[in-house]
């Protein structure tokens, strides 16, 4: 398959999905007044995917983006596995859409019941595609990936429907030799945020510095 890098979507359906993400305020910028993420990050920038549950051409033009990367660039799998929680409707719906089925791994093992932390029909030897709904450190999407190997699934790549494209994400990418499909790469929201009116040039500058130091942001003055 290559080097792994952070790959694009063969059916090209990313501006289109970048502009819907804007519509629907699924995608807000806040660069004086940052969000704080899990990591204790602060980013100027917030993308909240769930969002697109509530919009059917959205979620179909998600579905397609994804069964042209599986057709295109994964075939013969037989497993389609979606990160908890983001990842599971998306996964779900494209495994429906190939006939396929589908699993989904929490980001831990429960404390009761059978003390699962993957859920669905796994065999070793299964081939699988991972479904993540933003790739932000990497950590969720491929500590799920690990979980799914550990039942001996081979995981052959992972598919996002929006990747900031961090350096931390490529390296884990590149140490698990698992490439990441994304349909909207950092770049383009930012080219169509600004062609929409939706950012300043000013503040793509203030976004493009946070992406290279997201641990160092500095909310700018005035």
């Amino acid at each position: 398959m290559g080097s792994p890098v952070f790959l694009s979507d063969p059916a090209g359906v990313g501006r289109s999905l970048a502009a819907g993400l804007l519509q629907i305020r699924a995608v807000e910028i806040r660069p004086r007044d940052p969000f704080t993420w899990s990591s204790g990050w602060k980013s100027p920038i917030y993308c909240d995917n769930r969002l697109i549950l509530g919009y059917p051409v959205l979620r179909n033009l998600v579905v397609a983006g994804f069964r042209s990367i599986v057709e295109e660039k994964l075939p013969g799998i037989d497993l389609v596995a979606g990160a908890a929680t983001g990842g599971i409707a998306h996964a779900a719906l494209l495994a429906d859409r190939l006939g396929l089925p589908t699993a989904y791994v929490r980001s831990g093992a429960k404390g009761h019941g059978r003390q699962k932390q993957c859920e669905g029909r796994l065999l070793p030897g299964m081939r699988a595609v991972m479904i993540e709904d933003t790739l932000s450190t990497g950590r969720s999407a491929y500590d799920a990936v690990a979980a799914l190997q550990a039942e001996g699934v081979q995981v052959l790549a992972v598919c996002t429907i929006f990747s900031y494209d961090f350096d931390i994400a490529r390296a884990r990418a590149e140490a698990t030799g698992i490439p990441a499909y994304r349909l909207v790469d950092y770049g383009t929201l930012l080219d169509v945020a600004v062609d929409s009116g939706y950012v300043s040039e000013a503040e793509v500058s203030v976004l493009m510095r946070w992406r290279a130091a997201p641990d160092r942001y500095e909310p700018p003055a005035g």
